[in-house]
């Protein structure tokens, strides 16, 4: 049977990458070879807010062939290309109708003030906006348009934000589930679902805190835009919501019509009737990189893992690994063109170990004489902060989270639940009592509590002192602005976890800056790791189809064993993470915990 799953998987594998595989690599090699064509002249971008936003660009191969999604980064390099394309005349901003995560929004702001400096109009569109999210930040970028259009009867109820979280305590004491967790110290708030039935005062305190000032911040952003009073604006819009034709009366937006309206204004502003709208996910971004001394740009997006991705060349393994960063910082540090390093982060965290390696990185950079600016995206907190500490600069957007200078870790004790049902785990150890602490029987001992919190504390500890080293504070005065809590940009500043508001253009300047270049010069961006070849993705996806033949062999042997057992391994594995300490934020903008 072993040996018949292994024909198969190999004789699957062997025509997916002859009818699949083949066929990818010569496209890819025909895009790569190829300079895409500039333009039609009289263009007009058509940029679409309203599909999900990346932080940075995706540097698989085969990019190219997933759905048109767009990056933050993607976005500011196409419009800052655009100011200076004489083919493109004006753009058209397409509007969610639900939120945008802050920092995203504070990015695409900056950005779209930034292009209309070229005198290029402006147009964005809404087919309304709805209490969904962080609406009031799509609202701002609306307002940073040189007009801003709705559709007819269409709904403005950018009235403020809101959060939900689920509580699981009282459902865990029914049914006999432990969550048996430490946390350092009282903000630190991911595990509170499982530990309460409500917000404790401290978890309700940070987090209106953090809301308030994104809040806060993007109506006075918006208002800045619409020459509006911040109190006024506020007012007006918390009275809502509002119909299209309200909302113009009112001045929160400038005309009512349909998006055909809105293209044909901005045709008739081009002056040519057939003035040719582009998909901006489509308008070619000239990356080719140019000789001379340069900045490298290394991009930490997603939960931080230790190890390297082992994506196949065909997905996205999203994430930050630790093997895969210190390896692009080796590279920098090698290459004598480098003569600085922006360090993109968007990250709520993950493993201390795995934000431990980076930032080693980090320094080592550092030592090698090459300034290392951080630029903060939507997270940069916990362990994206811990990353971030060692920097030269930290560079952060008014609405960036970050902070959460804190760890917890644990495990769910579920032996009495999956007792209900005829399961009974039962456990054998060798060695120290410690060795059997993540057992999912039952909770902690009095003493494997007592060293696992000794062992948080010296995470905690360390966490501190990295933070009071890289941000030159005394260790007293990080404790009083960590304990777990989460900051905005603009409050990290206050507290001097931040040296500079700004995105990711604010990050270069000052990485040009540190490294001696003058305003005059031309200064490459190199972004590192470089995109693997369409024939190093094939290599990956060989690997993968012998993984698929490995999992096809566990497969039928599974089949035999009784389904009790397999589910209580996907329990066990679950609980296996739980031995990792884990400095993640405590929450996502979503409303989820990360």
């Amino acid at each position: 049977m072993k040996q018949f799953f292994l024909t198969m998987a190999g004789v699957f594998a062997g025509l997916l990458l002859f009818f699949v595989g083949l066929p990818i690599v010569l496209i890819g090699m025909i895009a790569a070879s190829s300079r895409p064509a500039p333009p039609p002249a009289n263009s007009i971008l058509s940029l679409d807010l309203r599909t999900a936003i990346s932080d940075q660009e995706s540097r698989n191969p085969f990019a190219f062939l997933s759905s048109h999604s767009l990056s933050v980064q993607q976005i500011v390099s196409g419009l800052k290309q655009a100011e200076g394309d004489t083919h493109v005349k004006a753009l058209l901003v397409r509007l969610p109708e639900g939120g945008l995560a802050p920092a995203v929004a504070d990015e695409i702001r900056g950005a779209l003030r930034h292009f209309r400096t070229s005198g290029k109009l402006v147009v964005a569109h809404s087919q309304g906006l709805y209490p969904s999210g962080f609406v009031t930040g799509s609202y701002m970028v609306g307002a940073a348009a040189d007009q801003f259009w709705m559709q007819p009867s269409a709904s403005l109820q950018a009235v403020g934000i809101s959060r939900e979280d689920m509580f699981f305590k009282r459902a865990f004491d029914k049914y006999g589930i432990k969550a048996d967790y430490e946390q350092r110290y009282q903000y630190k708030n991911a595990v509170n679902p499982y530990l309460y039935d409500d917000y404790t005062p401290a978890h309700r305190e940070a987090t209106l805190g953090w809301m308030s000032s994104i809040y806060l911040s993007e109506i006075a952003s918006a208002a800045q835009d619409r020459k509006l009073d911040p109190a006024h604006l506020k007012d007006v819009l918390e009275a809502g919501p509002y119909q299209a034709e309200a909302a113009k009366s009112l001045g929160l937006v400038d005309k009512v019509g349909e998006v055909q309206e809105a293209q044909a204004s901005l045709r008739g502003v081009v002056g040519d009737g057939d003035a040719k709208f582009i998909d901006f996910a489509g308008y070619h971004i000239d990356e080719t990189e140019k000789a001379g001394d340069g900045i490298a740009v290394i991009g930490a997006e997603g939960e931080i893992t230790t190890g390297a991705s082992h994506a196949s060349g065909f997905s996205n393994d999203s994430g930050v690994y630790s093997d895969d960063v210190a390896r692009a910082f080796r590279q920098a540090v090698e290459d004598k063109s480098v003569k600085a390093i922006v360090f993109r982060v968007s990250s709520p965290g993950g493993s201390d170990t795995a934000s431990e390696q980076i930032l080693a990185s980090v320094k080592s950079a550092r030592a090698a004489g090459k300034p290392v600016v951080v630029s903060m995206g939507v997270y940069a907190a916990s362990g994206g902060y811990w990353i971030s500490s060692g920097a030269t600069e930290i560079i952060a957007e008014p609405t960036t989270l970050t902070g959460s200078i804190g760890v917890f870790g644990g495990k769910f004790a579920i032996g009495p639940a999956l007792a209900r049902f005829g399961v009974d785990t039962k456990q054998i150890t060798v060695g120290g009592d410690y060795a059997g602490a993540f057992g999912s029987s039952e909770g902690f001992t009095a003493r494997q509590r007592a060293q696992f919190s000794g062992w948080m504390d010296k995470i905690y500890d360390g966490f501190i002192q990295r933070v009071a080293d890289g941000r030159k504070l005394s260790p007293d005065r990080v404790r009083e602005i960590a304990k777990g809590r989460v900051w905005t940009g603009l409050q990290a500043k206050e507290l001097g976890l931040v040296d500079k508001i700004g995105g990711f253009d604010t990050a270069v300047a000052e990485a040009r800056r540190l490294a001696g270049f003058k305003p005059e010069d031309n200064v490459p961006l190199r972004y590192l790791p470089k995109t693997r070849s369409p024939f190093e993705g094939m290599g990956q996806a060989v690997e993968a189809g012998a993984d698929s033949a490995h999992a096809l062999i566990t497969l039928g042997q599974t089949l035999s064993d009784p389904k009790v057992q397999a589910a209580v391994r996907a329990v066990r594995r679950v609980n296996a993470r739980a031995q990792d300490s884990s400095v993640l934020a405590p929450l996502a903008l979503d409303g989820s915990a990360p």
